[in-house]
């Protein structure tokens, strides 16, 4: 009775157009003070605590570094570098959008600032090439999910938070399964590009594609700095996410010189919002997570499904279908943040590896950031495209069947998200 009163509150005020950080502050608060005995004390030691986790420090670091790499012409000479290796394909300038979506995500940890910075200077240039606007839409928009797939993620780093998971055992889950996307989003950009024709580029020379991937270093050495530090243990994610931007903003003003010192402040003034804003969402979740755990909720939930009999082929189908009709509400920071802690200790029951969970959790969450009607990475590829939602969700349909058989190849295969973790980690 009190996770429906709770779940009452929460779809009650989430209607009303409130912004879902305040609903849910809001219903924990409702709940404490009307249905139980729990003392004013507790909630104000809980919001101090929910967000004093060392992990919590990566966030507004990754995105710091999203946005010097997005305003520091990182995204131009990947796409330079991606269209001489695969221009000559068909589509070849779609399958280099693809590509420098995948190479992008794995230095921004953030699916928007992916969208928006490969997006805003690709789609040009595909249309100027004669590829139809909505090709290019529906490549950009689903690619540039991959930047919450592809490590590092703020998305991991939040799940991290909220089920106590190795944040360094997801980031090196989501290394195979990012790379296995990328490319089955790339074959469709080339399967449809071929049956309908589309452009191809003339075929890069060695010194061309050279002389890319020289422009394009700096950037592209992130990844080893960020990633290798971690695998290496020269580092931790949190202290990553700190060297990522410092990184960042030294190839983006002294490197490239696309930025100048002048434009320094602009950049951290919008990473400071974006950062207080996600911050906000977590220390409300946290004290959901906290009302939810004192109620015992997620226990009782637990014996209720495995008491029906449902095992983890069931249970994960369930799952999915609870992420995905949540992903027409809300976004993906909000889902994790309310629903991992519900559904994480059902999994830990059924025997379900965290880190497999916590990466079928994030491919779900990808692709409700490609529908509407809350997608946001078609809000994000509307602003840029100048397209309406309706059209850019019959541009993206393709795309989107390709993902949705992804998630199901994700949800029943382990080791596509485990091999990697395990051989690091012995």
């Amino acid at each position: 009775m009190n996770g429906l009163i709770i779940l009452g509150l929460l779809v009650m005020l989430m209607l009303t157009g409130m912004p879902i950080s305040i609903a849910l502050g809001l219903t924990v608060l409702s709940f404490i003070f009307g249905f139980t005995q729990v003392p004013l004390e507790s909630v104000a030691l809980k919001l101090f605590t929910g967000i004093e986790k060392f992990e919590i420090m990566a966030i507004p670091f990754f995105i710091l570094a999203g946005n010097f790499l997005t305003h520091g012409g990182v995204a131009k000479r990947m796409i330079n570098f991606a269209t001489s290796m695969v221009g000559h394909w068909h589509g070849g300038l779609g399958l280099a959008g693809v590509l420098a979506c995948a190479l992008f995500a794995a230095v921004s940890g953030s699916s928007p600032a992916t969208v928006v910075a490969i997006g805003s200077i690709l789609l040009p240039a595909m249309a100027k090439a004669g590829f139809p606007a909505r090709f290019g839409a529906g490549i950009v928009t689903t690619s540039g999910a991959l930047g919450i797939l592809i490590p590092p993620s703020i998305v991991m780093v939040m799940y991290s938070v909220s089920t106590n998971t190795s944040v360094g055992a997801l980031f090196m889950a989501g290394v195979i399964p990012g790379i296995l996307l990328a490319f089955l989003l790339g074959l469709t950009a080339w399967w449809r590009a071929r049956k309908f024709n589309y452009p191809r580029q003339t075929k890069a020379t060695t010194a061309q594609r050279l002389k890319a991937l020289r422009e394009c270093f700096w950037g592209l050495l992130l990844i080893v700095v960020v990633m290798g530090g971690i695998y290496t243990g020269l580092f931790t994610p949190t202290e990553a996410a700190a060297m990522a931007a410092v990184y960042a903003f030294i190839i983006a003003v002294f490197v490239y010189k696309d930025m100048g010192l002048k434009d320094v402040p602009r950049v951290l003034l919008a990473s400071a919002n974006m950062s207080a804003m996600l911050l906000y969402i977590i220390t409300n979740a946290v004290l959901f997570s906290f009302v939810l755990a004192n109620e015992n909720i997620p226990q009782h939930l637990a014996d209720s499904l495995i008491t029906m009999g449902l095992g983890p082929i069931a249970f994960l189908a369930v799952v999915n279908i609870l992420l995905l009709l949540a992903g027409n509400f809300m976004e993906p920071s909000s889902i994790v943040l309310i629903m991992a802690p519900i559904l994480f200790p059902v999994a830990m029951k059924l025997g379900i590896d965290p880190v497999h969970f916590g990466i079928l959790i994030i491919v779900n969450m990808e692709v409700g950031m490609c529908h509407p009607p809350v997608g946001l990475n078609l809000y994000v590829a509307s602003g840029v495209t100048k397209m309406g939602i309706t059209e850019l969700t019959v541009a993206v349909w393709p795309w989107l069947l390709t993902m949705l058989g992804f998630l199901v190849l994700v949800t029943y295969w382990p080791p596509l998200s485990l091999w990697l973790p395990n051989l690091l980690m012995k």
